[in-house]
């Protein structure tokens, strides 16, 4: 009876968890091996078909290559500056809640409507940015129509956009180390801050490390709304990423079955890339 119990009030979560994530995945891998287009009555089975003419075409291979490096660009410095900005903001008292809004407006905001004001800002005529260049005596610069500027650039607003929700959990993680253990490391000679940061308080921000790196990483990869807004993938491909080449096909293109299969593609790169950072991480991790 107790069993039959369990049962039943385990049944409405799994039957959830098939329609909203397994019966879509199941979907997806259907569609990637079939020339199905968005509206047609008919499509066919193509085989691995999709997924050769994915890894021939030169835009793809350019989507996926830039997508890496953005990811490159965005990971490390929305982690580390993440840490820093919280090791200055942890000590404060007073002012300390005001830089916690300050720096976490930006993941409340709409990114649709902030890539519009970042545009703005970066005008090359008007832009605030661009005036505050020319002041300091650089020339005029069109960092959206730059070739070799444009994906630092949107890895930068990135950054921005990634910064807050790190440094909070930054935040969380120096709360939670104990006090006495500094105490411990005074008294054992480690009265320098640094000695005390790599010997105390890294070891132990391990967990909080991992989870910001995988949870930023995850975030990196879906890069799209900046895209979309500022660039669409321009200037010549240098701006294209993977989730905009799966909008292209999908819904500029209609191409249904072929989105699929780059969708296939990105999901798998995504679970790998998750899997080998948390497997390296979780062996250098300490858990006090």
């Amino acid at each position: 009876m107790e069993r039959l119990a369990s049962l039943g009030l385990t049944f409405p979560a799994v039957l959830l968890l098939l329609l909203v994530n397994v019966l879509p995945l199941l979907v997806l891998v259907a569609l990637s091996f079939s020339d199905y287009e968005l509206g047609a009555v008919v499509t066919r089975f193509v085989g691995g078909a999709n997924f050769h003419h994915a890894f021939a075409d030169p835009i793809i291979r350019r989507s996926i290559s830039n997508t890496f490096l953005y990811v490159a660009i965005v990971v490390p410095l929305a982690t580390v500056l993440a840490l820093v900005f919280a090791l200055m903001i942890y000590g404060r008292h007073q002012s300390r809640a005001f830089y916690e809004v300050i720096y976490y407006l930006p993941v409340t905001s709409t990114l649709v409507a902030m890539a519009t004001v970042w545009m703005f800002l970066l005008h090359p005529t008007i832009g605030p940015i661009s005036h505050f260049l020319r002041w300091l005596g650089i020339q005029q610069t069109n960092f959206l129509s730059n070739t070799e500027l444009v994906l630092p650039t949107l890895a930068a607003i990135g950054v921005w956009q990634l910064l807050g929700f790190n440094l909070i959990l930054f935040l969380a993680g120096l709360t939670a180390v104990p006090r006495e253990l500094y105490e411990a490391a005074e008294i054992d000679g480690c009265r320098n801050a640094v000695d005390r940061f790599l010997l105390v308080t890294w070891p132990l921000l391990g967990p909080t490390t991992i989870f910001v790196v995988v949870t930023t990483s995850i975030t990196a990869f879906k890069v799209f709304d900046t895209v979309a807004v500022m660039t669409r993938g321009g200037p010549m491909n240098a701006s294209q990423v993977m989730l905009y080449s799966i909008y292209s096909e999908a819904f500029e293109y209609l191409k249904t079955g072929y989105a699929a299969a780059l969708t296939l593609i990105f999901l798998v790169i995504i679970a790998v890339f998750a899997m080998l950072q948390t497997f390296l991480a979780e062996r250098r991790i300490h858990y006090g």
